[in-house]
């Protein structure tokens, strides 16, 4: 019997040619194969007599067919095979183009199953290209629920389906199992044999439903575990403990006293930095909460140990913004911040990098320039990264090895995650959450309108201007591979038309065609002031502060998450001035609307996580995988959250009863486990 990991060109039934087009999705070996879950499932086991047919179904059909097929020719390039089929109760009419060999294939009087989408012709039926089988061997493409793969050039839906047969076939009982049996049993969970089978070819869909519970369970379960395995090891090493400090020396410093989150934050962070274990902590908080005075506190605390701290961010525009507030912070206890950035002239850079060395300066902010080779501190001991889902693994791991010994890592964040899967996205961080917003932080109108209000939106932003504000115009980015719809502006579209409606203003663009130099220039303008208008893609969604910007203008709303709009609405309010947000959109979609209108009367960051995740549904929550989690191939995080949760459960106990996985029947799990690690490079975040 093959392995299950044994290259798929040795299998069987599968071969050189099959095998290199299953590499271009991934899949290497049977355990890759067995392990590619269907994107959906065509259910054809509804049969219906020809008489029940209604226009639009998609069912199964026996009938014999009648007379001869013909085959015609309709122009160059287009050929129709046409037949009559028909049952004891109706006539059902069948074409099929381009598939001239059909002709000589169907036999009058022979008995079919057809399967496919039913058209009504006046008082007749007819399907167009159905998938069709001989009623003698039927079963095998219809009559059952049949699996739909992604597919890659030089694959079928055929031909994946047969691979995989031939698959489960050749690895037999031998299929991927991570689940200890105790668990198994105690979650009244099916075999793993009975899960891939009926998870490819379900006998019917309860069996399908059982299948699926089972693999999603132990893929969340596996990776609970990985986390817990990760947390512990974490918990356990040793870091470097900074001497205790007075924080009301810092705090009582501030032009404003923090609330009660930030303390709590920040408390639990300096307990972590003198406890002797290393501290991998993230701060989430809603945009505005202040997480940044979060980070000046621990940079402060680190400074009273004599010790060094980066700061790195992922623009330079919001470097500079960083490098400006914790400045402002941090010099009047006499801690020198320096900034490191691609564009600062060579001298500078010379500069900076020996003055790091020498330890003269205690906190450098900076890009990714800090990661660069030359980049030498003398005594790291605090890493902060802002946004820390615009960072790699790597490049975190990468600026952590800059201190002699491994530094304490703080991590930000103001992409709100819905709370019930927080434990389970960051599971191997602790989790500082500011949950409150500072006094005096500006509550932002939200209004949704259609492009009919186009005239008075102009006004108010001419209206705006004239009082000294700026505005924020937001369009959706299109991706190279997709048709812009016509009623889609790009950027530099809706930038030039609003121009030509509002000449006296001045209006400024970014877009994807820029270089980054560029786009930091123009955004720089902008805050500046010398900008009364910035037209943009989602490219301002995170950490770009313009507390003079009163206006957030989002066209075609309908294309963001709830969770990305409300990123986008967090760009105003910033300052003293009272701020709107207008969501500009024609869309009459319930989905659109329901979203739209949820914008308009809620306002706290989690709780429209919740709504975004609730009304957008599996797959399309986290977008383009902001989060650093391993790649999930049968579990939805929206979805799923019931099993979620209890796989979460299972796996706390598990590991509290067997912290390392060390039993014996923890084994496979274990080698899971471990797996998952060793892909993310020993971190998920």
């Amino acid at each position: 019997m093959a392995g299950l990991h044994d290259e798929l060109r040795y299998t069987k039934g599968i071969g050189e040619a099959r095998a290199k087009a299953f590499s271009k999705l991934g899949i290497h070996d049977l355990a890759g194969l067995v392990s590619f879950f269907p994107r959906a499932y065509e259910d054809r086991s509804r049969f219906a007599k020809i008489s029940e047919l209604c226009d639009g179904d998609t069912v199964c059909v026996e009938a014999m067919v009648h007379g001869s097929p013909t085959l015609s020719r309709i122009r160059r390039g287009l050929e129709l095979v046409k037949l009559r089929a028909a049952d004891d109760t109706g006539t059902l009419f069948i074409s099929y183009f381009n598939q001239n060999y059909l002709k000589d294939v169907f036999k009058p009087g022979e008995s079919y199953v057809f399967y496919g989408k039913v058209q009504a012709m006046g008082r007749a039926f007819t399907m167009t290209n159905p998938v069709y089988e001989r009623l003698s061997a039927a079963g095998r493409a219809t009559g059952r629920i049949v699996p739909v793969y992604r597919l890659t050039s030089g694959l079928s839906q055929n031909l994946v389906r047969s691979s995989v047969r031939q698959a489960l076939d050749v690895a037999g009982d031998w299929t991927p199992d991570g689940l200890p049996d105790a668990v198994a049993r105690k979650y009244r969970l099916c075999s793993a044999r009975y899960a891939y089978e009926n998870v490819h070819f379900p006998a019917d869909m309860r069996a399908l439903e059982l299948a699926r519970t089972r693999l999603v369970f132990e893929e969340l379960f596996v990776l609970a575990c990985a986390l817990g395995l990760l947390r512990g090891g974490r918990e356990g090493q040793a870091g470097r403990v900074l001497a205790r400090a007075e924080l009301e020396r810092f705090t009582a410093s501030l032009p404003f006293r923090p609330t009660g989150a930030q303390l709590r934050a920040i408390g639990e962070a300096v307990s972590d930095m003198s406890s002797g274990r290393l501290m991998n902590r993230l701060v989430q908080g809603d945009v505005g909460s202040g997480k940044t005075l979060v980070a000046a506190a621990c940079v402060w605390y680190a400074a009273q140990s004599g010790a060094q701290s980066a700061f790195m961010a992922p623009t330079e525009i919001l470097a500079e913004q960083h490098f400006a507030t914790l400045t402002g912070f941090l010099e009047p206890f006499g801690i020198r911040v320096a900034k490191l950035t691609g564009s600062m002239k060579a001298k500078e850079k010379r500069e900076v990098l020996a003055a790091l060395a020498s330890g003269e300066v205690q906190l450098c902010v900076g890009t990714h320039a800090l990661l660069s080779e030359g980049v030498a501190f003398r005594d790291l001991a605090l890493v902060v990264t802002d946004e820390q889902h615009r960072f790699g693994v790597q490049q975190r791991a990468a600026l952590a090895e800059k201190g002699a010994a491994p530094p304490h890592i703080l991590v930000m964040s103001a992409t709100p995650i819905p709370r019930t899967l927080a434990l389970i996205i960051y599971g191997d961080l602790d989790v500082s959450l500011i949950d409150e917003l500072p006094p005096g932080r500006q509550k932002v109108d939200t209004f949704a309108v259609d492009s009919s209000y186009r005239q008075r939106l102009n006004g108010f932003i001419e209206k705006l201007v004239s009082e000294g504000r700026q505005v924020f115009v937001v369009c959706p980015r299109i991706e190279d591979d997709e048709e812009k719809p016509d009623d889609l502006k790009s950027a530099e579209e809706h930038a030039a038309a609003l121009q030509k409606e509002l000449p006296e203003l001045r209006i400024g663009c970014i877009h994807g065609k820029l270089k980054a130099r560029d786009k930091d220039a123009i955004m720089a303008q902008f805050s500046a002031g010398e900008l009364d208008v910035l037209v943009s893609t989602t490219v301002i969604e995170v950490g770009v502060d313009v507390p003079n910007a009163a206006l957030m203008v989002i066209e075609n709303a309908e294309r963001f998450g709830l969770s990305q709009l409300h990123q986008l609405r967090g760009r105003v309010g910033r300052g003293r001035h009272k701020s709107w947000c207008i969501l500009v959109s024609d869309a009459k979609g319930e989905e659109a609307r329901a979203r739209l209108s949820a914008m308009t009367h809620i306002s706290d960051g989690f709780k429209i996580a919740e709504e975004d995740l609730r009304l957008r549904g599996p797959g399309d929550f986290f977008g383009s995988r902001q989060h650093g989690l391993p790649e999930l191939h049968i579990a939805d995080l929206g979805a799923d959250m019931n099993v979620l949760k209890a796989a979460q459960e299972a796996a706390k106990e598990l590991l509290e009863a067997d912290p390392e996985l060390a039993a014996s029947e923890n084994s496979k799990l274990k080698e899971r486990a471990g797996q998952l690690i060793a892909m993310s490079g020993g971190r998920f975040n």
